[in-house]
Order: structure tokens, then sequence, then C-alpha cells
């Protein structure tokens, strides 16, 4: 049964309405945001837990409570340590690289039950790991799991929703992370409180929720008319699922350009560079300092285990999941290139700020006074919600609605094979850089936002309620990357 608003023809548009079958549908799918936010949430949580580093990591355990003379920047530098939390992405890039070719010859749900399913393996392991090679090869699965999520995730959310809606729907997915974040760092605190020592083992295995859900509910989803036409050619099968998704029986022009799109050839190169360049920012951010390491960070300021778990709850996972869900209401209507400026220069000014902060205040021993600690926490505040109404959601949302159909499945891997390749990267290095660039972590990651805030600027083109099957335009229409689809045209044609 139909519901909802109302997507009206002209425009661009097409007739349809948001219906509960799209809502159910995407809902579902969308789980596959809650287990990559868990995940982060979690294992920037249990690094932190006093029982956990003492049974993996004592090394690390000793240099935190013993070693005096450590500095407060190097206390968790150790290489096995950030494997842990990095040995996901690495598997995740991997496993996307494979992704690909499922999703696109075997369809979108197809990859979203390879994921819940393993995941809910990884997740398992995990919980009853005894030793470290058991922790990490929960973690690879883990990022099988994530790997396949991730690439058809977005994917499905796109393709399922209204264009006039589309951004909305698609951030979604953000929002799932947030979600998954939020409940992460609020379990964390609460499990570091177990007597006995064992409160990280139920952290681990909670991921086991989610990924159960996304699992069994994947056998219920629709295959999206995108993918039928792509993999079968199947026109009718299509129009019956467009139908039913729009709630309308007038669906014959979207699904005319469904089929245009899956056979007209177009020029890829623009969206190649965004394919590579919005991940490879949206890293760059810093975020993943926060999410990974918010506990060890608000312990280098001098807070106990337990502030810093409810710290890193309230930060992460309260202001994140707010901001994200204020962007999925104002995304379709302000659009994509102003709210990454917007965000960009509220994460650049906070950054630049904490920096400053902890370069004249925080020594290597001792820790801030009360005042400025605040001041710090108030400003990763403002950064996290700045990254989480803009390249948070828009970082999967762009990506996923500016290729043509025939390589869609292939660009969105690009993209995660990039977003777990520099996420690995930042994971694996930011413990050691912390140790050797102390403060100056907050002013290296404030250049790359920087950076990326001109680049949309000029680069990038608007591409709000611009239906999926019409991207092409927004190309030909740009000032800068109109020249280079032109020039590729002509080429074109001239090999023909």
């Amino acid at each position: 049964m139909a519901v909802g608003l109302a997507v009206t023809s002209g425009s661009g548009q097409y007739d349809g309405r948001i219906t509960s079958f799209v809502i159910l549908s995407c809902g579902i799918a969308a789980m596959g945001g809650l287990i990559f936010g868990y995940d982060i949430g979690i294992s920037g949580g249990v690094t932190s837990m006093e029982p956990f580093l003492r049974k993996f990591f004592p090394k690390v355990y000793v240099k935190m409570k013993e070693d005096s003379k450590v500095s407060n920047y190097c206390k968790f530098d150790c290489q096995l340590l950030t494997s842990f939390t990095s040995s996901l992405y690495i598997a995740g890039l991997v496993a996307s690289i494979f992704a690909s070719p499922v999703t696109r010859y075997f369809g979108r749900k197809l990859s979203i039950l390879v994921g819940g399913a393993a995941f809910l393996s990884g997740s398992a392991l995990n919980g009853a790991a005894s030793n470290i090679y058991m922790l990490l090869f929960g973690r690879i699965l883990l990022g099988i799991g994530v790997g396949f999520a991730n690439q058809s995730v977005p994917l499905y959310l796109s393709e399922m929703a209204p264009p006039r809606y589309r951004g909305a729907i698609n951030n979604g997915f953000q929002l799932c992370v947030g979600i998954g974040v939020l409940a992460a760092n609020f379990i964390n605190f609460g499990t570091e409180k177990i007597e006995g020592g064992w409160g990280w083992r139920i952290s681990l295995s909670l991921a086991a929720v989610p990924a159960l859900i996304l699992t069994i509910g994947s056998f219920f989803l629709p295959e999206t008319p995108n993918s039928l036409i792509q993999r079968n050619n199947d026109h009718q099968k299509a129009k019956v699922v467009l139908q039913r998704i729009r709630g309308t029986t007038n669906v014959q022009v979207e699904l005319d350009d469904l089929i245009n799109a899956s056979s007209i050839s177009k020029t890829y190169r623009p969206q190649l560079v965004m394919a590579i360049a919005i991940p490879f920012f949206q890293q760059v951010t810093g975020i993943n300092v926060i999410s990974f390491y918010a506990p060890v960070l608000f312990r280098t300021l001098g807070l106990s285990e337990s502030v810093a778990l409810i710290m890193s709850a309230l930060i992460a996972g309260v202001v994140g999941t707010v901001s994200t869900f204020i962007s999925m209401l104002v995304v379709d209507k302000f659009g994509r290139r102003a709210m990454f400026i917007f965000g960009g220069v509220q994460m650049f000014v906070s950054q630049i700020t904490v920096g400053g902060i902890m370069a004249t205040q925080l020594g290597d021993h001792g820790s801030l006074a009360k005042g400025y600690a605040y001041s710090v926490l108030s400003m990763i505040c403002i950064y996290v919600s700045g990254f989480a109404w803009s390249w948070g959601p828009l970082g999967w949302l762009v990506p996923s609605e500016i290729f043509p159909l025939e390589i869609r499945s292939a660009g969105q891997s690009i993209v995660v094979a990039v977003n777990f390749l520099f996420t690995f990267i930042v994971a694996q290095t930011f413990l050691a850089m912390l140790c050797h660039f102390k403060s100056g972590i907050f002013f290296f990651f404030g250049g790359w936002v920087a950076v990326m805030t001109v680049f949309v600027y000029l680069l990038l083109p608007e591409t709000k309620m611009v239906p999926i099957e019409l991207m092409d335009k927004v190309w030909k229409e740009h000032w800068f990357w109109k020249r280079i689809v032109e020039v590729d045209e002509k080429s074109k044609m001239g090999s023909a």
C-alpha cells in the first residue's frame, strides 16, 4: 500500500510516491550502514578497555599504566594494536573488488546477503576470541562483510529512491552509520563496568544483531529495476517492480530512461575522478581519528577510562546521528555542493582551534586544564557535526548517483576500494603520526579539509533532483568538465 509524498512529473521528475514498500526495503538495506558504524564505535572503545589490552596487547597496557616517561601522544603507539583496527579495512578493500561483479551479474540483494553473513560470522568469532589470531581473523571476516555491504547498499538505496528524495533516502545509510556508532559507544560504556573484565566480549558479540537483521532481511528484498534491466534485460519485470515501488502504474517515462541508460555509451572521466577524489577526501578529513581513537584521544587529554568512553558516546554518537538526520532533511533542498562547502569550513575551523589549544596547553606529560579540555571537547563536537551533515553522508551519496548504469557497480567498487584503502592507511598510521606529529596532527588533517573544500567549489557539479538516469547532463553543463566530455565524445565519433 502506498503512503507518503508525491513525486510529480516535469523538470526531469517522474510520477510516483515514496511508498511503504520502498521505506521498508531501504530500511532493511540500510542495516549495512549500521554494521559499519557499530564496528567503528566498538573497535575504538574496546582498544581503550584495560582488560582487553591486558589480554591481547600487554605491552601497550604496561606502557599506558606504568611507564611515566612515555609522552602523552605515544602511549598507544603499537602497530599490532592498529592492525586490530585497520585489518578490517584492507579486507574490505579486497572484498569490494570481488563485490563488483557479484553486484553487477547477480544483483544488489545477493551482495547485501553476502555482506551480512560474513559480518555475522566475524562478530561471532571476535566475541569468542581467545588469542590475537582469532581476533584478527574475525576482523578480516568483518571487513569482507563491510566491503560487500558498502559496495551494494548505497547503490541499492539510490536506485530504489524517487529522484526528488534520493538524497534523503541515500543519507539513511550514513544515518545508520551514526546510529551504529552511538549504540556501540553506549554499549562500551556499559560493558566496561562489568566485573571480571569480560565486558569487551559482549561489545564485540553484539555486532551480530544488526548483521543478523541484514542477513535475514536480504532474502526478502526486491531487486532494483536497474539491476533487472542490466542483468536480464527483463523490461516487464522491471516495470512491475517499478510500479510497486513508485505506487503508480504511470512509470513508462522512468522505465524508458532506465532502458536508454543501459544501452547508451557515455564518457566516464569526470565520474572516475569523483569516484577516487571523494572517498579519498572523506578519509583525510581526519574523522577516523575521532571515530576509531576518540577514547584514546580523550585519555591523552587526561580523562579517565569511563569518562573517555561516555564522551565518545556523546560526541561521536549523539552529535553525529542528530547532524546526519538534519542532513537527510535538507540535502535535497540546499544541494550537495553547498553542504560540502559549509561542512568543510566548519571542520577546518574546529580542527585548527583544537590543534592550537593542544599545541600551546598540552605537553608530553600531565593533562589539559579543565577549561581547555572542555574547549577541545566543544570543538570536537563542532567538527563531528560538520562531518556528519556533509562529508559523511555525501561521500556515499554523490558517488552512488553519478555513474551510468552499465558501470555503476564497478564505479561503486572503486569508491569503496579507495575509501577502505585510505581508511586502512589512516588507521594503521594514526597512532604513530600522533606520537610524532603530536598536536600537529590536527593541522595536517585541517590542511586536507581546506584542499577538498576548494576542490568541491571548483569541480563538483550540483546533482540534486537530477534523475539518476539523466545524470550525464550535469557534466556537459559544468564549466570545466564540459570541455573534457566534448573531447571524449568527438573522439568516440571519430573512431566509430
